[in-house]
């Protein structure tokens, strides 16, 4: 079966899970390594989703001459 990807919210709560069990303290030291293992793999994916978009954000924000332009937010 094909491994589904994560969508950003997703990946945040699947991190969160696994800090907690490792807080907890509970875990066999093989069993926390792996979640430690996979923590690094799901956070860098949250890093690289949210560098992406910076960079779209960056992108619809800037004017014409490509530079990084502040937009007002209209409520």
């Amino acid at each position: 079966m094909a491994r589904k990807k994560l969508v950003f919210e997703e990946a945040l709560k699947k991190l969160e899970e696994i800090v907690h069990q490792l807080e907890d303290g509970q875990l066999p030291l093989e069993k926390a390594l792996e979640l430690f293992s996979e923590g690094i793999n799901v956070s860098r994916y949250c890093q690289a989703s949210l560098e992406e978009a910076e960079q779209r954000i960056m992108v619809l924000t800037a004017d014409e001459g490509g530079r990084p332009a502040l937009k007002g937010m209209t409520p």
